[in-house]
C-alpha cells in the first residue's frame, strides 16, 4: 500500500471526513494505491482500555506500518484534535511513523482554531517519528459545505491546497522523477567502490 487515509472524527458523516474523500478522490484520479481507517470503527473498548492485541487494533497498526504516507483528517474540539484520533495515536509504537510523509487535515467551526494543527496534532506526530509533515490544511465549516447524498462542496482555496498537497505527495514521496535520458539513476553510497 502506498497511502493510508485515517478519518478521526467519531461522526459518521462530517466535515473532515468530506477532506479525506477529496483526497481520496485525487489519488484514485492518479491511481495511486490506498486504504482508509475510520478511527470510530475500531473496537472502542480496545481504544479506550489500550488493548494493543485487539485485533481491529493490531490491523490498524500493520496498515499504518506498510504505508508510505499518511493522511490524518480530523474536527478541532477545545483546540485540539479528536480524542478518538488521540486515542489511536497513542496506541502506535514510538516509531510507528519513522521514514512516513504525513498530511494533516482539520476542520473547525472558526479560523480561530487553525493552529491546532501546528501546536497540537503535529508535535504528536514528529513525536511518533514521521520523516515529514507537510503544511497542514485547515477548513471552516464554511469552506466544507455537507450537501444530500454524501456530496459535498469545497470553497475553491481548500480544493486548490488539497491539491496542492496531493500534487506534492505523489510526485515527491510516493512516485519518484524518472532519471531523465542521457543521465544516470542515483547509486546508493553503499555501492560505490573506490579506488586508489
Amino acid at each position: 500500500m502506498s497511502a493510508l487515509l485515517i478519518a478521526g472524527s467519531p461522526s459518521q458523516r462530517s466535515r473532515s471526513a468530506a477532506l479525506l474523500d477529496a483526497v481520496a478522490r485525487r489519488f484514485a484520479a492518479r491511481g495511486v494505491p490506498m486504504e482508509c481507517i475510520h478511527v470510530r470503527d475500531l473496537a472502542p473498548q480496545a481504544l479506550l482500555q489500550a488493548d494493543f492485541g485487539h485485533p481491529t487494533v493490531v490491523r490498524a497498526i500493520e496498515q499504518v506500518a506498510q504505508a508510505r504516507v499518511l493522511v490524518i483528517a480530523t474536527p478541532v474540539y477545545k483546540a485540539a484534535y479528536s480524542g478518538v484520533l488521540k486515542a489511536f495515536l497513542d496506541l502506535l509504537p514510538q516509531t510507528a511513523l519513522k521514514g512516513k510523509t504525513v498530511l494533516p487535515l482539520a476542520t473547525g467551526g472558526s479560523p480561530h482554531h487553525m493552529l491546532a494543527l501546528d501546536y497540537a496534532l503535529r508535535p504528536v506526530l514528529q513525536s511518533l517519528g514521521a520523516k515529514s509533515t507537510l503544511p497542514g490544511i485547515y477548513a471552516t465549516d464554511a469552506q466544507v459545505v455537507l450537501m444530500p447524498e454524501d456530496a459535498c462542496h469545497l470553497h475553491a482555496d481548500v480544493a486548490a491546497r488539497l491539491d496542492d498537497a496531493v500534487h506534492v505527495l505523489v510526485t515527491e514521496t510516493l512516485r519518484p522523477p524518472a532519471p531523465q535520458a542521457g543521465r544516470f539513476a542515483p547509486v546508493p553510497f553503499s555501492q560505490v567502490r573506490c579506488s586508489v
